[in-house]
Order: C-alpha cells, then structure tokens, then sequence
C-alpha cells in the first residue's frame, strides 16, 4: 500500500504541472481555447471549448463543464501521453443517435491549486481543529503542494463557474442556459468538485458525473475524517433526485484502491435520498486504474447516462 500511495501521489503531483501551451488536436470537431481567463476569484487559467463537428449558430446545445481541462483531448499534449479522448468517444455516439448534442468546456487545473481549488470546502470547514489538523499533516507527508494550512477554495473556484465562466459561454455560445441542459463532470478530485457543485448549485447543474472520486481528500484511510465528513455533507445537500442525475464510478487498482468501500456507503445514502436507476448510476470496473487511459474506456457511460436521448 506504500508503494502505491507514493505512486499515485506522484501521479498527483505531475498532474498539477501546466501542459503543453499548443492547442491540443481533436480528432472530431473543433477546438477553441480562451487563454488565462482572468477571474476575480481564482487564478487565472486556460479554458477549452471543444465544439461537436456539425456545430451551427442555428442550432442549440447543452454543456458539460469539464475539469483538468488540459487531460481532455489531445494525449500528446499531456504530461503522461494520455488523454479521456472525449472528442472521439462523445462523436461516436452522436453519430449512433444514443445521446443528445452537447458542447465541452474544458477548464484547465490550477497547478499547485488543483487540490485547494476541488476540495470540497463545506464539508472541510465542518471538520474538528483537530480534525483539520490531521487532514493538513497526511497532506504534508504526502507532499501535497498546499501552503502551511491547508485551506480549500471550492468555493470561488465554483463561483468562478457559475458567476464568470457559465455567462460567458452562454453569451459566446449557442446553447442552453437552464440546469437540464447544464452538466458537469471529473475525475478524482475533480469527481469531489463536481459531486460538490451539483450540491452547491442545484438550480444551475442538473446533473454530474464523478469517476473515480477522491472521497479519502488525501492518500490515507486510516485516522481520516474526511470521508465520513462528505458522508454527512451529502446527507444533507444532495439535489432533488427527481430533477437530477448523478453518476459516481471506480475500479480497484493503484488510488481507485481506496474507494470503494466507501462509495458503497455514498450508493447506500443515494437510496435513502430516493435516488434510482432512472436518475442514479454507480459502477464499478474490476482491474481498472487511476489514468486517463481508464476513464477514456469508461467515459461513454457517463455520458449515456446524462445525455440519454
């Protein structure tokens, strides 16, 4: 269990490393990128439009914010030579007619903020002192880049979203603006922020897609408040199940190790919310990782799921 926590927290790590600069090649359709968009919440970062190859003016699409912007795409442009490919997988079932049209907004990670800025922060200002204490020393020891405390900024990160970003596109774009044509998805801890944005913001997202969500916070299990702190967040704010729809997903090799235990218990809370297969789906994928390789495979299940026709 060493080896792999000190694995993926490399992974990590990397993972926060800027990449490349270039416009990232798709293989379907078109990409356009807004470069450092200047928030008055957040740092400033780059945002990837990708539009769908029939793209028209007269024609209306719903939106899937996406986060770890620079992962989507193009795995030549990033740092470990992978990438979801979401413009391939999301092009082929346009063209089997399974889902409805839709645009991506693919909004790069911070860097060093990438951990304060998807960390769920309600549920970690619930937390003891003491408790908080223990989250920034299992952060420290696996060598989280976080400053001497650590403190999340989901909060103006999703305002970012909401406030800034969404506007823009809705004006730039030709799409819906209402919740039901609104969604948003992740991977690790960008599963924790979209798990929280839907959370946060019922009226404006009607739905989210959570891969292999981070629900430990940091690389450890033991003596770890945080899980069961999402547990009780969620017990109270989850969305109306009868307005929303939420995916949740993991496999059981290297970081996806640690989840799936406790994703049991976030499935057991959906049922109790009245969440069911109609507006709920979990999955779980044996022998599968922590890599863009992995959700790539997987991503049309998300994407079925939240834009079924």
């Amino acid at each position: 269990m060493k080896k792999l926590i000190c694995t993926t927290i490399i992974l990590f790590l990397i993972l926060t490393v800027k990449a490349q600069t270039t416009l990232p090649k798709v293989v379907h359709g078109k990409l356009e990128r807004v470069e450092n968009y200047e928030s008055k919440f957040i740092t400033s970062r780059n945002v990837d439009v990708w539009l769908p190859e029939d793209y028209s003016p007269s024609k209306k699409y719903a939106v899937l914010y996406m986060h770890d912007g620079q992962m989507l795409f193009d795995p030549e442009s990033s740092w470990n030579k992978q990438a979801w490919n979401v413009d391939d997988v999301a092009s082929k079932l346009f063209q089997s007619n399974k889902i409805k049209k839709f645009i991506v907004v693919g909004i790069w990670n911070g860097g060093e903020t990438r951990h304060s800025d998807y960390f769920p922060q309600k549920p970690f200002e619930s937390l003891l002192d003491s408790q908080r204490d223990t989250v920034n020393a299992q952060l420290k020891s696996s060598h989280v880049p976080i400053n001497e405390m650590f403190s999340p900024q989901s909060n103006n990160y999703l305002k970012f979203i909401v406030e800034e970003l969404k506007p823009y596109i809705d004006k730039t774009y030709s799409v819906y603006p209402d919740k039901e044509n609104t969604f948003v998805m992740g991977s690790s801890m960008g599963g924790l922020i979209s798990m929280y944005a839907i959370c946060e913001y019922p009226n404006v997202f009607g739905g989210a897609a959570c891969l292999s969500t981070h629900w430990p916070g940091t690389f450890l299990l033991e003596n770890n408040p945080v899980p069961d702190a999402f547990l009780s967040y969620l017990d109270k704010n989850l969305p109306n199940p009868k307005s929303h729809k939420i995916y949740f997903d993991c496999g059981d090799e290297t970081l996806d190790k640690l989840y799936p235990k406790i994703q049991e218990k976030v499935d057991q809370l959906m049922v109790e919310k009245g969440y069911n297969e109609t507006n709920w789906s979990t999955k779980f994928f044996p022998g599968e990782n922590h890599s863009e390789n992995a959700w790539s495979k997987r991503l049309n299940f998300p994407l079925e799921f939240l834009f079924k026709k």
